[in-house]
């Protein structure tokens, strides 16, 4: 976890986004993982980005991990799905990810639409309290990961929790070959 100054995240759901802490909130009553493993830490808002956060923090890009928002049509439908893959990795977009959302096309959604449906800050974009209808993509290794570190919704913290937790998130389908090597 490198210099992070982390703490139970149930105790600190100020530096969380409001779906976040409402999904961690729920944790309580009927928990997809044990609460207590999810845990928080604030960050410098600027070193929010994977490359800067890892070489400020002394984290691993091994354990780091990113959410990334894809789309796509389908009969003049919008498609989202949350991909997680580690930042030694790239989502496969248009091979693996378009075939499990599902469409004939898809791309990075755009970051204002992303945004706007998650209640979440771009950058900070985490699988936690996502819109129950969007899958949520998990890569193989991250769920082989025994912990992981992912945004919290906001710019200004991180969270970290086992690997295996994203994989039983609500919605969460384990997907081998969602990323490729970077």
């Amino acid at each position: 976890m490198g210099t992070l100054k982390t703490e139970p995240a149930r105790t600190r759901l100020d530096l969380l986004a409001p779906p976040v802490a409402a999904a961690i909130g729920r944790w309580a009553a009927d928990a997809p993982v044990d609460v207590d493993d999810v845990l928080v830490a604030p960050i410098d808002a600027d070193l929010a980005d994977t490359a800067a956060f890892c070489a400020a923090y002394g984290v691993g890009l091994d354990v780091s991990a990113n959410c990334v928002v894809i789309a796509g049509r389908r009969e003049g439908e919008m498609r989202y799905a949350a991909c997680i893959v580690l930042a030694t990795t790239r989502v496969d977009v248009n091979g693996t990810a378009r075939r499990m959302l599902d469409v004939r096309k898809a791309s990075f959604a755009p970051m204002a639409d992303a945004v706007e449906a998650t209640g979440m800050e771009y950058g900070g974009i985490t699988p936690i309290g996502l819109p129950e209808e969007w899958p949520i993509l998990v890569d193989a290794r991250v769920v082989a990961a025994p912990h992981v570190i992912v945004g919290s919704g906001v710019r200004h913290s991180k969270i970290a929790l086992p690997g295996p937790a994203l994989g039983a998130l609500p919605g969460a389908r384990v997907v081998e070959g969602l990323a490729k090597p970077a």
